[in-house]
């Protein structure tokens, strides 16, 4: 049997690698989970209602760009939360959530050549698995920059070399980053909107964490390119449910950019996509459109601030997170602090490691491990003291 090489080399996902770390391991107390990014907080009690209501739904096909409801949802969502006005028409599609969208775009928008040459598609160092896949998919070399303490665990794209940047296609950048926490600037943003402007390459901005913050709402990519007059097809944005309202299983994600990248996206979407099916969509409408269970919820990871930072507040090294739900956590090795966690407490969190990419020896997740902050406040408190006591 055949299979592709362009996949023949790709690292094992990181959960399954965590589980081939840690399962022929007893745990060494009762297991605490804080591995995975998925919300644990209650969603809106109503959710379950409009599907209810909108069940005969199932008995047809889906919109396949979503119904014309959830795009304009999503459209005045989008202009509420970044001051931005798109055409819900020709602007903004429906995602089966944003793993798809992130994913199909850059099959739809990444050209062969760029330059004449091979493209390059950045990626931040660690990043989410799937800018990788995507790269390789098209065709393309995916170039990971390091996102370390050092650049303000953001990628420093600006200081690429020429070659690289003229032959780069498409940028992926994940602010509020997962899993360092840093949110980008609006210097940052302008920076790197110039540079995509001035080598001709789109920004693929993944802003799924921007209603998980701390202080101030994080600035957005849509919102610095319409500051700037950039070209609107420049920056593609996407978004989703899951994080802003704890519905990662309902699978509402958005997509937002200019009409001919929407267009093409779209063009894709009809041959391959999978859409959400409409009493899903109903519901999707009616949760975009919501802002208060948002706030509660954000609230509720503002108190789960707090008492990290006060579980961590003598460990040199621990850096309070800006945004989203992940604690970036400095040890000696990753994937030994988490072996010798599980072992001798049964609370379980991921290696830095598993979410980056080595270059050249080395890895700029080797030293960290990653832990959610997503189950209720007291036993994430409690857990998170016991990881302190083991640790450190």
């Amino acid at each position: 049997m055949i299979f592709p090489d362009r996949f023949s080399n790709l690292p094992a996902y990181a959960f399954p690698r965590l589980r081939a770390l840690l399962d022929h391991h007893a745990p060494g107390g009762d297991v605490v989970h804080m591995t995975i990014g998925e919300p644990k907080h209650k969603f809106p009690q109503w959710v379950t209602d409009v599907i209810s209501e909108n069940a005969e739904g199932f008995n047809k096909y889906p919109p396949n760009d979503g119904s014309d409801e959830l795009r304009g949802e999503m459209a005045n969502w989008i202009r509420r939360r970044y001051g931005v006005s798109v055409d819900p028409a020709t602007q903004v599609m429906a995602l089966n959530g944003t793993r798809e969208g992130l994913y199909n775009a850059a099959m739809a928008l990444c050209p062969e050549l760029k330059n004449g040459q091979k493209p390059i598609v950045l990626t931040p160092n660690p990043f989410y698995q799937v800018y990788m896949v995507a790269a390789i998919s098209v065709g393309a070399e995916p170039v990971f920059v390091p996102a370390t303490e050092a650049s303000g665990h953001l990628p420093d794209y600006a200081n690429l070399s020429e070659d690289v940047l003229n032959r780069t296609a498409v940028a992926y950048i994940c602010s509020p980053a997962n899993p360092q926490g840093a949110v980008a600037s609006r210097d940052y943003w302008v920076e790197l909107i110039q540079l995509a402007e001035k080598y001709d390459f789109r920004i693929f901005a993944d802003e799924c964490y921007s209603e998980i913050y701390r202080n101030d709402a994080p600035v957005g990519a849509l919102t610095v390119a319409e500051e700037m007059g950039a070209d609107p097809e420049r920056v593609v944005l996407f978004n989703s449910l899951s994080k802003r309202s704890n519905l990662p299983g309902l699978r509402s994600g958005l997509v937002a950019s200019g009409p001919e990248n929407i267009k093409r996206i779209k063009q894709l979407r009809a041959y391959s996509g999978a859409p959400l099916p409409s009493p899903l969509q109903a519901a999707a409408a009616k949760v975009w459109a919501d802002e208060v269970h948002v706030q509660e919820n954000r609230a509720l990871y503002q108190e789960k601030y707090t008492v990290a930072d006060e579980v961590f507040a003598d460990l040199q090294g621990y850096m309070p997170p800006e945004a989203g739900f992940f604690l970036w956590l400095p040890v000696k090795d990753g994937e030994a602090a988490a072996l010798k966690l599980w072992t001798e407490t049964g609370v379980r969190v991921l290696p830095g490691a598993y979410l980056s990419q080595g270059e050249a020896g080395e890895n700029p997740g080797e030293h960290y491990i990653r832990v959610a902050l997503v189950a209720p406040k007291d036993e994430t408190r409690a857990a998170l003291i016991t990881l302190r006591d083991c640790l450190y």
